[in-house]
């Protein structure tokens, strides 16, 4: 198997240091750039499996370097930045962002983010049009438009159902409160936060043994949703 290629799109040396000592497993190969037009010819010409991004950038900042890459790819980004604020990450998410890890971070954490982004990646190319989707005791069959859980069909509203079908189309990726809203009911309608979780909680009373608990769908507190990817 070839390495797994990582870009690394940060100015900081000591934090370059950081991830060369952590991405030297033989599954990987890191590449760096230190500011973010250099990144950005980078993952042009190196076609990397994933991309490292500081937001603090010498010459642009790093949103901006995700504007510009998610014009022409879709190559999994995880945003590696001090700026901590929900707003930052609610950002950097509705830009095209796959995750948001918040410096200093443990490279347990790092190495985890990874793995999850990359099996998400692999998921989507080698299967994006599925028609069913299952996991533990929850099952999607798209075609038909059908919920099941414990193989006992579980009666969803429409609204309900197009929640879960942006979610599980998603799966493991935090969705902003805006982008379901978005995604949902229109273009028109991104800041009814509350309405959100209204449809929200009735979807968990259906499908959670205990809903304040969930076991599926978890909350990013601020931010958004997602839906756990394995179970």
């Amino acid at each position: 198997m070839s390495a797994m290629v990582i870009l690394v799109i940060e100015d900081e040396k000591p934090i370059l240091r950081f991830l060369q000592s952590v991405l030297t497993l033989p599954n990987y190969e890191m590449r760096s750039a230190e500011n973010g037009q250099l990144g950005l010819s980078m993952a042009a010409s190196h076609r990397p499996d994933l991309v490292l991004l500081d937001l603090g950038l010498p010459d642009m900042d790093g949103m901006e370097v995700l504007k510009r890459l998610r014009e022409w790819s879709q190559t999994p980004v995880i945003i590696v930045t001090a700026r901590g604020r929900e707003q930052d990450k609610i950002k950097g998410l509705d830009a095209g962002a796959d995750d948001y890890l918040t410096k200093p971070f443990s490279t347990g954490e790092l190495l985890a983010r990874i793995r999850v982004c990359m099996r998400r990646s692999e998921q989507n190319i080698s299967g994006p049009n599925a028609s069913t989707y299952t996991s533990g005791d929850l099952k999607v069959d798209f075609a038909k438009r059908q919920v099941f859980l414990k193989s006992q069909e579980v009666h969803l509203t429409p609204i309900e159902y197009d929640l879960l079908s942006e979610l599980v189309r998603h799966v493991g990726k935090v969705l902003t409160h805006g982008h379901l809203l978005k995604a949902v009911w229109g273009p028109n309608n991104t800041q009814d936060v509350q309405y959100l979780r209204v449809f929200m909680r009735q979807l968990r009373m259906k499908l959670e043994a205990e809903p304040a608990h969930p076991k599926f769908i978890l909350t990013e507190p601020g931010i958004g949703y997602r839906l756990r990817e394995t179970l």
